[in-house]
């Protein structure tokens, strides 16, 4: 068989050839063939789902909060702080039975500027929020003989039919003249912001008095100089009709007993001491729909009042009254009267509003027992009171009636009695009185000023007009400056929390609660008192609701470090690893890619 050899030229390399071949290739810096890419890919994998993965578990992990108007809530915090409401206010005087010429047309606007000028004395330092003391306009008109002239300003804006005042009797019933000025006056002004308010100066041989009537308008008649005219008017302006008549010593701070809600809740408690010596009742149906029902309407532009009533037995009071021969009654010092209600015995705070931010007035009507009738209440200077009650601010009032039967001998078997009619109608006189009181005005009809003393007359509402005005001006002026600082309140609290949750709810409230107030200013600003009280009164309400939402109380936050130092356990080792090994291959990636392309320059050079 023959041998196959090969050929020289496929005869194999020298030995010599592939050592050198050996001694060129270097596996620590060169590699034949080109690195994967698999491990590369997978690693880079876990670590791209890591990314991507990561703005889903923030978003899990997010608080939600829904935008609040920071910027408005700052700006209406200011505008409290710097700028009070503005209330327009219009005064018009008349004086009648001062004789003037064909050439004293001036006259009128001579008094105008005389009014105003005494106005601004008696206003002393910056005026309170809630008056008419920075905004407000005079206007005089002059009526003798069927003739008038008129100010400046009071032309075509508040015009009456001339002579109609003269016609009056002023000799008359004080409530007579009262209605007929207001047939006369209380029409319409055009052109004018705000409520128009009167006083009428009579200048004749006439009993001097002022009184203050129940409507808008005053009247003083007798003989008086005009400039002596012009101080009376400027004060009954300035410090009836503007500041309410409030004095010095009534109830300060928060004037206006109405809860953060703008309820209030007028409770009437009738309390027998001692049943065992009378029972006594009353006919509270009767009473809240003949007394009760026009207070509630007259003030509902004020506050959202409601009314309830009970019946106590075995309430006998905390203080103690000692007997006086010489009045042969049961007295009991002012100083006593902190300890005459009884906590452990009145169960007054029986209401459904009581718990909630509803206001409740505590009205109480207290019959003593037989061992202390007649009971009377001593005033500090020694004179028994009249009305036998007393009131304590933002709590209510007391009233002691003392039964006809006071010496009469108990009954075994105690009879039930009801109070009667003519009886209820003083008692709910007394807490009319005081309620006028709580909520800041005055109890009696008397105004004495520096230049003027005037009777001021009392409305069957129980509020006067003018008194209700003053009222809802400083109470919508309370409810923005209120409004203004729990808003601003919350603002600090939401911005100072990063975490707190923000409910749409709250965002809501707060949009609501601005826009009420916007609407409450731009009412007042026009002269519309009743419908920026029941706006600023809304305005409360809703900022009271979103700074006390349930969802704000109930979370306790925390802050953004907490939250990573809870996290970071759980997701950081594992995040570290995933990056370190991403790292790593990549790393052994590009050092194998060298190591092949170093191998492939070699082989390319050297063939």
């Amino acid at each position: 068989m023959a041998e196959i050899t090969e050929s020289p030229e496929s005869s194999p390399d020298p030995p010599e050839t592939k050592s050198e071949q050996r001694e060129e290739f270097d596996p620590e810096t060169m590699r034949r063939t080109k690195p994967g890419v698999k491990r590369l890919v997978l690693t880079f994998s876990v670590l791209i789902s890591f990314v991507i993965g990561f703005p889903f578990l923030w978003k899990s992990v997010e608080i939600y909060r829904a935008p609040l108007l920071f910027d408005d809530i700052d700006l209406l915090s200011k505008r409290m702080e710097s700028e009070p409401l503005r209330f327009p206010c219009n005064f018009r005087a008349v004086f009648v039975g001062f004789d003037f010429g064909s050439a004293d047309f001036d006259r009128a606007d001579d008094l105008q500027s005389s009014i105003s000028n005494r106005m601004d004395k008696f206003v002393s330092g910056t005026s309170p929020c809630g008056t008419c003391s920075s905004n407000y306009s005079v206007s005089v008109t002059m009526e003798s003989n069927s003739r008038c002239i008129q100010s400046q300003s009071g032309r075509h804006s508040c015009s009456y039919q001339c002579g109609a005042i003269s016609s009056i009797d002023f000799r008359g019933d004080d409530e007579s003249v009262d209605d007929s000025l207001e047939r006369v006056l209380g029409g319409e002004c055009s052109g004018l912001a705000g409520k128009v308010y009167t006083v009428v100066i009579v200048n004749k041989d006439a009993e001097d008095k002022a009184i203050i009537g129940k409507y808008r308008h005053a009247w003083i008649v007798g003989r008086v100089q005009e400039e002596e005219a012009v101080e009376k008017i400027a004060e009954i302006f300035v410090k009836v009709f503007s500041n309410g008549g409030k004095e010095e010593g009534l109830i300060h701070g928060e004037f206006m007993p109405v809860g953060a809600d703008g309820r209030i809740v007028l409770s009437f408690n009738l309390l027998n001491s001692d049943p065992q010596d009378w029972i006594y009742d009353w006919d509270f149906n009767m009473i809240e729909e003949h007394m009760l029902s026009p207070v509630v309407d007259t003030l509902g532009p004020v506050a959202n009042i409601t009314v309830e009533s009970q019946v106590l037995y075995y309430t006998p009071k905390s203080s103690y009254a000692y007997w006086d021969e010489e009045l042969k009654s049961f007295i009991l010092n002012t100083g006593d009267l902190p300890f005459f209600v009884n906590s452990n015995e009145w169960h007054l705070d029986t209401s459904t509003a009581a718990g909630g931010r509803s206001k409740v007035l505590q009205l109480v009507l207290y019959i003593p027992s037989a061992k202390e009738c007649p009971l009377n209440l001593q005033l500090p200077n020694g004179e028994i009171s009249k009305a036998n009650g007393y009131i304590s601010p933002m709590w209510g009032g007391v009233v002691v009636w003392n039964p006809m039967n006071c010496f009469q001998d108990p009954e075994k078997y105690p009879a039930w009695h009801k109070i009667s009619p003519q009886d209820l109608q003083k008692i709910f006189e007394v807490f009319v009185a005081q309620i006028r009181q709580l909520v800041g005005l005055k109890s009696d009809n008397l105004f004495i000023g520096t230049s003027v003393r005037s009777i001021m007359l009392a409305s069957e509402k129980g509020f006067t007009e003018w008194e209700l005005d003053a009222l809802t001006r400083q109470h919508t002026c309370f409810n923005l400056w209120s409004c203004a600082t729990t808003l601003s309140s919350l603002s600090r609290l939401v911005q100072s929390l990063p975490r707190m949750i923000i409910m749409d709810e709250i965002g809501k409230q707060v949009k609501l609660s601005m826009e009420a107030a916007k609407q409450a200013e731009s009412d007042a600003s026009h002269g519309i008192y009743a419908a920026a009280a029941v706006s600023a009164r809304q305005s409360r309400a809703l900022a009271e609701d979103a700074f006390f939402h349930p969802s704000i109380m109930s979370v306790s936050y925390y802050s953004f470090e907490h939250c990573f130092a809870v996290y970071s356990p759980f997701f950081l080792p594992v995040s570290l690893h995933v990056v370190l090994a991403a790292l790593r291959e990549w790393k052994r990636y590009r050092q194998e890619k060298k190591k092949y392309l170093t191998w492939k320059a070699r082989v390319d050079a050297s063939s």
